[in-house]
């Protein structure tokens, strides 16, 4: 019995699918006007049907976490669209065998994220189907620009097709206002924090690295980040240091240490800890010295005279009242890392769809200022 026939459940249950799976598919797009391939997609359906996924040929790798189960992610959201029916209008609606081409459609101007994923996505539904792009990850796109195309059996296309847009948009969200972000910021380096959608931390990080920006720690276990309230358990800004210090010591462990300061003596503290002792510390945070004007405008004096104080012994990160109006004028302070929760918290999605019929598509588009 095909995929279709017994619709998505049913096909997210079966354990041993390696007979069923055809050769690898091999794809290419060639564009109007050129005569050399863009981009060529060549995939193992085996390969992605394992639990372990290779990013050798990603435009942009994913950060690595060494838990976290991207496939498992796409299962979930398949098999949340797809309930215990599957595509009920699918099947009421269009004939089991129909193929069709599906468009790509930009609706507003962004950077383009989540292609690779989308790739993944459509052959974990159906290995068949064909896959082909004239943009990737970390492109521009602007409003009405068709930049992919998908072709294969109608069925398969239209349960795919929500799952792939819902992460495109947000990813390209994330990457399109990273980008701004980050040029802006410069010569400091934008930073996303760990404010994301919860099982979504690996893709809204991705996204940041796709839109020019880079990691902050992926999460609790690969940096020591000594917060406020660490600080005032600790009894002190160098009490939390020390026993940051001989914990490391004692298990023996080598990573990136930082500390968040509120307050120019709190930076002072830091210094003077950190120029008698032996300590692990390789960043500073400079938390809210920033301070928002009401013209909205921003003083960074404060923030200013604690890079000056810190000197270049440790990297610098400012954090509170960034904006994208903001980040310029922080960036000119001489801090290393510029990180903004905004980024990924209260993410705009790009407007991108997939549509059969484009003519159609775009005729509405330009009738509601959308193509």
């Amino acid at each position: 019995m095909s995929y279709t026939q017994r619709c998505l459940p049913q096909f997210l249950h079966i354990r041993d699918r390696s007979a069923l799976l055809p050769p690898p598919l091999s794809l290419s797009l060639k564009h109007q006007g050129q005569s050399k391939h863009r981009r060529v997609v060549k995939m193992s359906a085996a390969e992605l049907t394992n639990s372990r996924i290779s990013y050798e040929s990603f435009a942009i790798k994913p950060p690595v976490h060494p838990t976290y189960d991207l496939k498992g992610i796409i299962k979930l959201a398949l098999a949340e669209d797809a309930g215990d029916r599957g595509d009920v209008t699918c099947m009421a609606t269009i004939p089991f065998d129909m193929e069709v081409e599906a468009y790509f459609l930009a609706k507003e101007d962004g950077i383009i994220a989540g292609i690779a994923l989308a790739d993944m996505i459509f052959h974990e539904v159906d290995t068949s189907l064909k896959v082909e792009w004239s943009k990737n990850d970390g492109d521009f796109i602007h409003k009405g620009l068709q930049f992919g195309k998908v072709r294969g059996r109608a069925h398969n296309i239209i349960v795919a097709e929500r799952v792939v847009l819902n992460f495109m948009q947000r990813m390209s969200g994330i990457a399109t206002l990273t980008k701004a972000m980050a040029d802006a910021a410069s010569p400091a380096y934008i930073l996303e924090t760990r404010k994301t959608a919860p099982g979504l931390r690996l893709l809204d990080k991705w996204a940041v690295l796709i839109g020019g920006g880079r990691n902050h720690r992926m999460g609790l276990f690969d940096m020591v980040m000594i917060k406020d309230n660490h600080i005032s358990a600790a009894g002190g800004v160098t009490n939390a240091l020390k026993t940051v210090d001989l914990y490391l010591e004692q298990k023996n462990l080598k990573m990136e240490v930082e500390v968040e300061t509120r307050t120019l003596e709190e930076v002072e503290e830091v210094l003077g800890y950190a120029s008698q002792t032996k300590t692990s510390l390789t960043r500073i945070m400079l938390d809210n010295m920033v301070v928002p004007l009401t013209n909205g405008d921003v003083d960074i004096s404060m923030l200013k005279e604690a890079v000056r104080l810190v000197n270049g012994r440790f990297e610098t990160e400012a954090s509170g009242n960034v904006t994208l109006e903001t980040v310029h004028e922080i960036g000119q302070s001489g801090v290393t890392f510029i990180s903004s929760g905004s980024l990924t918290h209260s993410v705009k999605a790009l407007d991108i769809s997939l549509k059969i019929d484009t003519e159609l598509a775009l005729k509405v588009g330009r009738r509601t200022g959308r193509a």
